[in-house]
C-alpha cells in the first residue's frame, strides 16, 4: 500500500481540503470518496472507506505512469503488481524538499550520503550491542556486535539502549526485536538501481521474516502498536523508518533522510 502522507497530498493537490500529514482519519475517508465522485467514478458512492482508499491509490499510481487497470478499489493481481512498480519507482526517486520537510535534519538526505559518509564500506566500526540478538536466518547463532559507520555508531547504541530500557529483555524477545536482519552489506537497493544505505553501514534490518520488503501495515508486525516505542527510539535519534515513511520495508531503519 502507499503511505498515508502521499495519498493525502495527492487528494489535496486534487482540490480536497485535507491536511497532507501522515495520519488518516474519518475526514480523509470522506475526502477520498468525494474525490472519486468528482472524477466521475459514480459507483464509489456505495463503496466502503477502505475500497475508496484503494481506488485513490490506483488513480495515484496511474497518474505516475504505472499500469493499474480499472479504478475499482479492489486488491487483485494488477494492483499488487502496480504497488511493486510504485515501490521500485520510489527507490530511484529523490523526493522534493517539501515532501520530506517533516523528517528531522539530523542525518543527510540519501542523495548526499556519499559526501557525508565517504566511500561505501569506509569508516566501519564494531558496535557492541546492549542486548544479544539472533541472526534472523539462523536463530541458533547469537549476535553481540554489528558493523556500522563510525558516525552513526553512538546514535545506534543509544537507540538500542533506550529500547532495552523501555521493553526489557524478555519483552524484546517476545516481540522478536532481537532478530537481526543485517547492517553493513554493500549491494544495490532491492527493487532499485542505486546503492542501498546498507552499503555505508547506516541501515539496520530487524525481524525480516515478519516485516517483508513488500508488506504494508496490513501485514508487517512492525506496524503494530507494540512496536511504536521501538520506532520512536530510532526517530528520537533522527533515524528514518521506511515503514512509517513509505509503508513498505518495515524491517528497515536508516541514518539518512529520503
Amino acid at each position: 500500500m502507499i503511505d498515508d502522507r502521499t495519498i493525502k497530498n495527492f487528494l489535496a493537490q486534487g482540490g480536497q481540503a485535507i491536511a497532507a500529514d501522515g495520519t488518516w482519519s474519518a475526514a480523509d475517508d470522506a475526502a477520498a470518496k468525494a474525490w472519486l465522485l468528482a472524477k466521475g467514478i459514480a459507483q464509489a458512492s456505495g463503496w466502503p472507506p477502505e475500497r475508496c482508499k484503494i481506488a485513490v491509490q490506483q488513480s495515484l499510481m496511474g497518474a505516475a505512469g504505472i499500469t493499474v487497470g480499472t479504478i475499482d478499489g479492489l486488491i487483485g493481481p494488477t494492483f499488487r503488481f502496480a504497488i511493486e512498480q510504485w515501490q521500485n519507482k520510489l527507490r530511484d526517486t529523490v523526493p522534493a524538499p517539501a515532501a520530506v520537510a517533516h523528517q528531522p535534519p539530523v542525518w543527510p538526505r540519501q542523495a548526499d550520503v556519499p559526501a557525508f559518509y565517504g566511500a561505501p564500506g569506509s569508516s566501519l566500526v564494531a558496535v557492541q550491542l546492549p542486548y544479544p540478538m539472533l541472526l534472523s536466518w539462523d536463530a541458533t547463532k547469537t549476535v553481540r556486535t554489528m558493523q556500522l559507520h563510525a558516525k552513526v555508531a553512538d546514535s545506534a547504541r543509544r537507540a538500542l539502549t533506550n529500547i532495552l530500557d523501555h521493553y526489557g529483555l524478555e519483552r524484546i524477545r517476545a516481540l522478536r526485536l532481537d532478530r537481526y536482519g543485517g547492517s553493513y552489506n554493500q549491494r544495490p537497493m532491492r527493487g532499485g538501481t542505486q546503492l542501498s544505505m546498507h552499503s555505508w553501514g547506516i541501515a539496520i534490518d530487524f525481524d525480516p521474516d515478519r516485516n517483508q520488503l513488500r508488506w504494508g501495515r496490513d501485514q508487517a508486525a512492525m506496524a503494530g502498536p507494540d512496536y511504536k516505542a521501538f520506532l520512536d527510539c530510532w526517530a528520537a535519534e533522527g533515524w528514518i523508518s521506511l515503514g512509517r515513511e513509505r509503508n513498505y520495508d518495515w524491517m528497515h531503519v536508516q541514518a539518512a533522510r529520503l
